[in-house]
């Protein structure tokens, strides 16, 4: 290798090796051992969803993010929204449809439903199926089953 080029394999054992070293210290600060540990992520990288290259992995990458959102039940919503050839979204997504739960508290799960759905966004698409779906319109729908309710 040429002097000042460094190997990752050993740029990432040496950060496993400085956090280790600061999570083992814990009379040095919280901010040390913080940094040591933010380091360690960007250089060992962070699992990111798959690259989407049809409807089935967007959707199922999809449904992987929306997973921690937690909706009363018997809630349905419905949202409108279209991507760009890069992933992102277009414009602002709609809610084609709501039903809220009996307990539900529509003002609360639409923040949440926003909120997550912002973190999903961009999509991980692949530059094909971005130049095949770009600007095309897409619906996504939320469903909070009620055990009551019999379809």
């Amino acid at each position: 290798m040429r002097a000042g080029v460094v190997n990752p394999d050993q740029r990432r054992g040496e950060s496993r090796a400085i956090l280790a070293t600061a999570l083992m210290k814990p009379k040095q600060g919280w901010m040390l051992r913080t940094a040591a540990f933010l380091i360690a992520l960007s250089l060992a990288g962070v699992a990111r969803a798959e690259s989407a290259n049809d409807f089935k992995t967007l959707f199922a990458n999809f449904n992987a993010c929306m997973a921690p959102l937690q909706l009363s039940r018997g809630t349905d919503v419905t949202i409108l929204f279209s991507l760009n050839r890069r992933g992102g979204v277009i414009g602002k997504p709609r809610v084609t449809h709501a039903q809220w739960g009996k307990d539900a508290d529509p003002k609360r799960d639409a923040a949440r439903i926003a909120e997550v759905f912002g973190r999903c966004l961009p999509a991980e698409i692949t530059d094909a199926f971005g130049g095949a779906i770009a600007g095309r319109l897409f619906t996504y729908r939320l469903r909070a089953a009620d055990p009551e309710t019999k379809t």
